[in-house]
């Protein structure tokens, strides 16, 4: 019996509008991070777990036409059945995604949706979520280039010592 390829697929954005949850500094003193929204940066990841990340980005919208391309794209290089999970978000359920269902399932990628609400089921949510919060830093908000020269450089080396995340159960 062969294998399959299971992907996690999500996007998000990102922005000069830094997430900071927690900072420390001496008592007494002050800083300040300049906050913006702009440099927005859409990037849609496909995820397995053997840490194979192929990513795909825009600075426009992200809607149906633009999620279709990507796994248009995608799905031209698959060697082997893939199965991509995928939330609820409208780009991902549309009638023109569903048109494509069949063209996609020629070529071995098959589309799975996660019940509602259960973002916590799809793993490329955690690679997102160290993104945001553990490997963007404070410099990377300074301006739309440091932030997506961060941003590409995280997806460049994910996979690798510097950047990873381990899925094993224990």
């Amino acid at each position: 019996m062969g294998r399959i390829d299971l992907r996690y697929a999500d996007q998000t954005g990102f922005n000069l509008l830094p997430n900071v949850p927690y900072g420390y500094i001496r008592v007494g003193q002050q800083r300040g991070i300049s906050s913006q929204k702009s440099g927005t940066l859409n990037i849609f990841g496909l995820l397995n777990l053997r840490g194979d990340l192929t990513s795909y980005q825009t600075a426009g919208y992200v809607n149906s036409q633009t999620v279709i391309g990507w796994l248009d794209d995608f799905a031209a290089g698959v060697k082997q059945p893939t199965v991509i999970v995928l939330d609820n978000a409208p780009w991902h359920r549309s009638k023109l995604v569903e048109g494509k269902m069949a063209e996609w399932q020629a070529r071995g990628v098959y589309l799975f949706y996660l019940p509602t609400y259960c973002p916590h089921l799809n793993l490329i949510e955690t690679l997102c979520r160290k993104m945001k919060h553990e490997w963007l830093r404070p410099k990377d908000f300074e301006n739309k280039e440091a932030l997506h020269m961060r941003i590409n450089h995280i997806l460049e080396k994910y996979g690798g010592s510097e950047f990873s995340i381990n899925f094993s159960i224990k």
